[in-house]
């Protein structure tokens, strides 16, 4: 029985790779903490994770970097498995 394949070295490969380019989240536009790591990463919910644009349960691949993304972890868990990432409309400015 295989084991978990997100604990794997090519998984674990694809993820520092991702993170050393440094990226805003593809979802929302905005930076990532990469300083964030561990425990507090965990918990943080601007903290980096690695999305795939066509998700798993879609029949994207986990291991192919063209499928790969940066986001922040709340904008990847309000995503879910839709195909399309949540643009942000453009804010109006407001008038004082």
């Amino acid at each position: 029985m295989p084991g978990n394949p997100r604990t794997g070295r090519p998984y674990i490969r694809l993820t520092r790779a991702q993170r050393a380019l440094g990226l805003p989240c593809w979802i929302c536009g905005r930076d990532i903490d990469y300083t964030l790591t561990g425990l507090d990463a965990q918990r943080s919910k601007w903290a980096f994770t690695l999305d795939h644009a066509v998700p798993i349960t879609r029949g994207g691949s986990l291991l192919d970097p063209a499928n790969a993304r940066s986001a922040h972890r709340r904008c990847n868990s309000q995503r879910g498995n839709r195909i399309q990432a949540h643009q942000p409309q453009a804010r109006a400015s407001r008038r004082w």
